[in-house]
């Protein structure tokens, strides 16, 4: 069964601490991103170590290879157990970050975000994309070759990535909704279970549980769901 992974996608320390207790022990792995990290900065990582609760870095460095590598010793010292550092960045940067995470901090590399559609990339590289899907692959393929521990994918390209890359490397997942669930910004996703059988490692799971009225109940949702998932697909 995937691990799950609870996204605080929100503006201040208080409310993300706020969720983090209201989930109180049913969750013990959370996603600090950007916004967050950016107002509360790393005394919200030191409060969630001090909790006992595992944490996902997602910074998605991506500058010259200097400036990641020191960024990753950064985040290293700070105990987190997961960073993002963006594929694009290239080889030599991937190379240079996972040599400065030590075996202390997993790296995991951004394929495409799940928010891009298909002509989304073709506006951004300039040329028709005819697979999404053969792109997260091959991009995934160079993170793995440099050395970088697993990847952030949507759920769609999960399968493809777990055949390609084999079963040891991380396929982290975003863009997870619950049956019903408005998609809001994401245009590639699934359901927990869809995500489970296609091999995710991982689930990074946002506002299906924290907009919720009862987040407990809706962890605990995703939990039953993942249950009757079954194996992954080979």
């Amino acid at each position: 069964m995937p691990e799950l992974i609870i996204a605080l996608d929100f503006a201040s320390r208080a409310r993300a601490l706020t969720m983090v207790d209201r989930l109180g022990e049913a969750a013990d792995f959370y996603k600090v991103g950007l916004e967050l990290y950016t107002r509360s900065g790393p005394a919200v990582v030191r409060e969630l170590s001090r909790r006992k609760k595992r944490v996902f870095l997602d910074l998605k460095l991506h500058d010259i290879p200097n400036t990641v590598s020191g960024a990753v010793r950064a985040a290293a010292n700070l105990g987190v157990e997961l960073l993002t550092i963006h594929i694009a960045g290239g080889c030599k940067m991937m190379e240079v970050a996972a040599l400065a995470a030590e075996d202390q901090v997993a790296l995991l590399g951004v394929t495409l975000l799940t928010s891009l559609s298909p002509s989304d990339v073709e506006d951004v590289w300039g040329h028709p994309v005819s697979s999404l899907r053969e792109q997260v692959v091959r991009l995934a393929t160079l993170a793995h070759e440099s050395g970088v521990d697993g990847i952030v994918a949507s759920p769609q390209e999960a399968q493809a990535l777990r055949r390609r890359l084999g079963k040891e490397f991380r396929v982290v997942t975003p863009g997870i909704r619950l049956p019903g669930v408005e998609v809001n910004d994401q245009a590639r996703v699934a359901t927990p279970a869809q995500a489970a059988r296609a091999g995710a490692s991982h689930l990074v799971i946002g506002r299906a549980v924290t907009a919720a009225a009862d987040p407990a109940a809706a962890l605990e949702q995703v939990r039953r769901s993942l249950e009757s998932a079954g194996n992954p697909v080979a």
